[in-house]
């Protein structure tokens, strides 16, 4: 069973940063699209950013310039590093295969909170 283990969350002050990773097991994710959703308080888990077995990346608009996903396929880990935060990336992050074809197991998540 796939096993996802986020973690880099944390508390920071607006317009800091921040770099999210997430280590994989039980599967080798070369071949696979990952992606890092987040869950804010109240609200539905939403995808932030993806990126293809070859390196292509989207983001959601929110994000678009600020957040930058990228792999380190020998490792088995995704990252995700956020800049210039905003009160508004307050959420649970976490990741998995992309939208539609996410694995039933889902990691713990890794808290950021974006406060002054």
């Amino acid at each position: 069973q796939v096993q996802l283990v986020e973690s880099g969350g944390g508390l920071v002050q607006p317009g800091g940063s921040l770099k999210l990773s997430c280590a994989a097991s039980a599967i080798r994710i070369s071949p696979v699209t990952m992606a890092w959703y987040r869950q804010a308080p109240g609200k539905q888990r939403e995808w932030v950013a993806s990126i293809l077995s070859g390196g292509t990346t989207s983001y959601v608009d929110a994000v678009k310039g600020r957040f930058i996903i990228s792999r380190d396929n020998p490792k088995n880990t995704v990252y995700l590093q956020m800049n210039s935060l905003k009160p508004e990336d307050t959420a649970v992050y976490y990741c998995n295969r992309a939208p539609g074809l996410a694995w039933p197991s889902w990691g713990q998540g890794t808290q950021v909170t974006v406060s002054s």
